[in-house]
């Protein structure tokens, strides 16, 4: 009424009061605009007619992006319920920190909100992914992709390598440890492994790389022939280190039981009581001593490999290759790949070596810095831990590397593989040591899933049943309470999705985000192409993924 009469220039007052106007109108107090009102009218409601339409679409297009499990978002954590893991959270922690530029490491998009989810500089990360579903793309591009500092990365894999390589070579030097040609990466540099051993603690814990690395998951171990080859191996790694020697050295006098060389060497440097302990082996009985000899072997078994030896020996005496020095990477920055395959011959031990050394290093930098952490924070990405990086005492050390700076995120493909590993103490501990668990998907394992399940919690369902009697229906309701997500739905996690477990927050269920829809997208596809000997493959696949989880976003809904 009022356009229509302003546009036809009735000059007709309209009221204001809308009730004053329809009642004016039927009355016949008020005279219609004509034509020009009917013109208008109808435009309106054609406007209206389009919005109901579009908001239609808009509605049925959210609601077919919806997985089957999507449904669970809405009685899981979002909102303050993740307030700890927002974009916020985490700049303010950053900010606190002294950390520019980056708020956290992206964990994924909550599907209940729409938010980023971030973990902070503080958050050490535990993710359980099965074979196939993203963990690489998903979880340790991005993570490599967005660290501030130095970056540690352990695989069994080279797509990593390739992806990320070229981005991390502009905030420092790429070292690249492939003593089993993962990456076909050539000798370009080497390490000693005996600059670690600066005394008998150190020579222990290079020993029991040496052993976890060497057995096979799960085997037995004897009671006494197996620690007691380990104090050996220990003891001729001290020897060797004070004597200036390579490591390799160390597999020749576990060849001849009877060269009381390395006891010699203990005794010249003060180290008496261990070289009385290596001297106790070489005069044991016979086959006492082959035992013990014997298992030492088969613990350095990897230094027979030839091709393991050019990375962690000179070549030759006047050598100019580069030597790492893992103090040095921590304080300058830098990006560290550690590869290696499972198996006989493997490099495990190595790898696991090399991580310890420079975690240590970073953790002794962090002592003499302000406040007892890192100026900048580390980044260490262990993806395959349970097959290349076996470090038995992570689990007690987790929690306390968060405090000093060195951010650290194991990548497992199922709860038993670390348990094969650490023991399921040592897997519980580490599981509850993290202040970020991500479960992936694609784990049949159902102890696990059940406990994953319980975690998530319930909710109470209102259900309705009614009944006749008497001529009369009857209606009652009563709450029914039932799993968020249970052992089925987790077991059948679809792509693309994951549940984020972390401290002081309700779970959440979460969006992805791999790196093909990241800001890095192009940068990652150009490092893939100058370093992937089948780039155009790898980066199909890539592309294959990505719909994979688009269709999984767009497909139908489901019904549970």
């Amino acid at each position: 009424m009022h356009l229509g009469h302003r546009l036809a220039g009735t000059g007709v007052a309209v009221p204001s009061d809308p009730f004053a106007v329809a009642f004016g109108l039927l009355g016949g107090d008020l005279p219609w605009p004509g034509t020009t009102g009917t013109v208008v009218l109808v435009a309106l409601l054609v406007l209206v007619a389009l919005l109901a339409v579009l908001v239609g679409l808009a509605v049925a297009r959210l609601r077919g992006r919806r997985t089957r499990v999507d449904r669970a978002a809405s009685h899981m954590g979002r909102g303050r319920d993740v307030e700890a893991l927002s974009r916020k959270s985490a700049e303010a922690t950053a900010r606190r920190l002294g950390v520019a530029g980056v708020p956290g490491v992206p964990v994924g998009r909550a599907v209940g909100s729409g938010q980023q989810l971030y973990g902070s500089w503080e958050d050490m990360h535990i993710d359980i992914w099965g074979p196939r579903t993203g963990k690489t793309t998903s979880r340790a591009v991005p993570a490599i992709l967005e660290a501030p500092g130095a970056v540690l990365v352990t695989s069994n894999k080279r797509d990593v390598v390739d992806a990320t390589r070229d981005l991390r070579a502009r905030s420092g030097p790429v070292w690249v440890f492939d003593p089993q040609g993962v990456a076909t990466e050539p000798p370009g540099w080497w390490w000693d492994p005996l600059s670690y051993v600066t005394d008998e603690v150190r020579a222990a814990r290079l020993a029991e790389h040496f052993a976890a690395g060497s057995r096979d998951p799960g085997a037995r171990t004897d009671a006494f022939f197996d620690p007691a080859g380990q104090d050996l191996l220990a003891g001729l790694l001290l020897a060797a280190a004070l004597d200036r020697r390579p490591i390799m050295q160390v597999y020749s006098w576990l060849t001849r039981p009877t060269d009381e060389t390395p006891v010699d060497i203990l005794r010249a440097h003060g180290v008496v009581l261990t070289a009385d302990q290596v001297a106790g082996v070489v005069t044991a009985p016979d086959k006492q001593r082959g035992g013990i000899y014997g298992t030492a072997q088969q613990m350095a078994s990897c230094l027979t490999n030839r091709q393991i030896a050019s990375w962690i020996a000179p070549l030759e005496p006047g050598d100019t290759r580069p030597r790492f020095d893992p103090v040095s990477f921590v304080r300058d920055g830098g990006t560290l790949y550690s590869l290696s395959k499972e198996g006989r011959g493997t490099a495990g031990p190595l790898v696991t070596a090399l991580t310890v050394a420079v975690v240590e290093a970073a953790e002794e930098l962090a002592a003499r810095s302000a406040g007892g952490r890192l100026p900048v924070p580390m980044v260490g990405v262990l993806d395959e831990a349970a097959n290349v990086c076996r470090w038995r005492e992570l689990p007690n050390l987790y929690s306390h590397y968060g405090s000093r700076g060195i951010v650290l995120m194991t990548i497992l493909q199922s709860w038993s593989q670390g348990v094969e590993v650490w023991g399921e103490a040592g897997m519980k501990k580490l599981w509850s040591a993290a202040n970020i668990k991500v479960y992936g998907g694609g784990v049949s394992e159902a102890a696990f899933l059940e406990d994953l399940s319980r975690t998530i919690g319930d909710y109470d369902r209102l259900q309705s049943s009614s009944s006749y009697g008497r001529g009369h229906r009857t209606v009652s309701q009563q709450l029914q309470r039932e799993r968020i997500l249970d052992v089925a739905d987790l077991a059948a996690m679809p792509k693309g999705r994951a549940v984020v477990l972390a401290s002081g927050s309700r779970p959440t269920l979460i969006r992805t985000t791999p790196w093909m829809a990241g800001p890095h997208a192009e940068a990652v596809r150009a490092s893939i192409a100058a370093h992937d000997p089948m780039a155009r493959r790898t980066i199909d696949e890539a592309h294959q993924e990505l719909a994979a989880v688009q269709a999984s976003d767009d497909g139908p809904r489901g019904a549970r």
